[in-house]
């Protein structure tokens, strides 16, 4: 076809109606984007195939060698395509159902580097079935999840290679200890000689596992088995951490070590991970994700949902003195009192919850009012806020309002 012919063909095609125009440019952009990856591909593969001058004969590598190597590109994407992408978890709209049950129902979000990601919901809300496609574990029904640049459908080993991963209840190989668990971690993680020597001890001193490095892990309580499998999932340093209940079963010792660990992690990989734990969520995230009946019901800081509690800048006021424990009516009064709830009588004591009108801040107020009554103050505290107000009114439906009393 000449230039003249060529040129009144693409004229012709742009008289067409506009929706097939379209469908033609987005054709034209997919060929182009499609030439670009295999010519990154084919680059990738002479490099591989190390093709080379020798005694005037080209030398290859075995073809036994380089189907293989095709084959682990088609499941980990072109080597380096994605080595300088920003660590990034994106979620798209993940669903999976069992039978007729529904585990998890269009959930989407985001998390980004530095980010901790605390994932809340009572039991059976889709926590861990969501965790388990995100690491690959599990194949949703519908959705995608997409790790740093990479779909986890599509390039499953390079997304499992970024991901440090804590299932639920740690399962362990009972007849090894953890020392030889940690040496097979390394083994199947890449790590040789030195290199696996010294990251085995970084990760023992990490977690503190030198008193029971030797003792098989079936003999192990309940807490170590959790900081056992929590040296496997941050062992090879991954971009991304997803944590399945991390400081189950632990000591309050154990739990404040484990999330100083989190914190130290925190600002260079994403973090997931879910709890029933509240004041986990208030001593390590940044951001709390609420899931119900499958749903996401709830993305706010922890702060942010604190300042939905009706408890949000409440003051906790103990008085006594001539006329205290009839302080109620007085503190009602008040400009910017919503609601006065009597605590009780103690010892001449009187002890009441004074709620404020949304965006109030009551404590000079309530302050100055029992100096000029004579009530002598033994408390005065504002209260920041309750997460599991919170977390019991977006996973029931329960109005927070309507707990406590005028």
């Amino acid at each position: 076809m000449g230039p003249v012919a060529a040129a009144t063909a693409r004229d012709t095609f742009d008289d067409r109606p506009e929706g097939q125009a379209g469908r033609y440019s987005e054709w034209l952009r997919a060929r182009r984007d499609l030439k670009k990856r295999y010519q990154s591909l084919y680059c990738a593969l002479r490099e591989r195939c190390d093709i080379a001058e020798h005694g005037g004969a080209k030398r290859r590598r075995r073809s036994t060698d380089l189907r293989c190597w095709i084959t682990r590109c088609a499941c980990t994407g072109i080597p380096g395509e994605n080595e300088n992408v920003e660590p990034k978890v994106e979620i798209r709209h993940l669903s999976k159902r069992f039978g007729q049950i529904t585990a998890v129902d269009d959930v989407s979000f985001c998390v980004g580097r530095g980010e901790v990601l605390g994932f809340l919901g009572p039991n059976g809300a889709g926590k861990s079935t969501t965790m388990k496609m995100i690491t690959g574990f599990l194949a949703p029904d519908s959705g995608s999840v997409i790790v740093g640049g990479d779909d986890i459908a599509l390039a499953p080993v390079a997304v499992k290679a970024r991901i440090g991963y804590l299932p639920e209840g740690a399962p362990l190989y009972a007849d090894m200890t953890p020392l030889a668990f940690l040496n097979f971690v390394a083994e199947i993680r890449g790590f040789r000689g030195e290199a696996k020597r010294a990251r085995i001890e970084q990760t023992v001193q990490r977690v503190n596992l030198e008193e029971v490095l030797n003792q098989p892990i079936a003999t192990l309580s309940k807490g170590f088995k959790r900081r056992v499998g929590l040296a496997q999932a941050i062992f090879h340093d991954p971009e991304v951490l997803i944590l399945d209940e991390p400081t189950d079963g632990l000591d309050p010792n154990q739990k404040h070590e484990v999330r100083a660990l989190i914190r130290s992690m925190a600002q260079a990989k994403v973090i997931i991970l879910s709890t029933h734990i509240l004041e986990e969520v208030e001593a390590v995230c940044t951001r709390a994700i609420i899931i119900a009946r499958g749903k996401v019901v709830c993305d706010s800081t922890p702060a942010e949902l604190e300042a939905r509690s009706r408890l949000h800048n409440a003051i906790t006021l103990a008085v006594k003195g001539d006329g205290a424990h009839e302080a109620a009516q007085s503190l009602r009064d008040l400009s910017g009192v919503e609601a006065v709830e009597a605590l009780g009588h103690i010892d001449g004591i009187a002890r009441y919850q004074i709620y404020p009108k949304a965006g109030e801040l009551l404590a000079a107020t309530v302050s100055q009012v029992a100096r000029e009554r004579g009530w002598e103050i033994v408390q005065l505290t504002v209260e920041r806020g309750r997460l599991d107000e919170v977390f019991r009114a977006v996973t029931t439906g329960e109005s927070a309002s309507s707990e406590g009393g005028m």
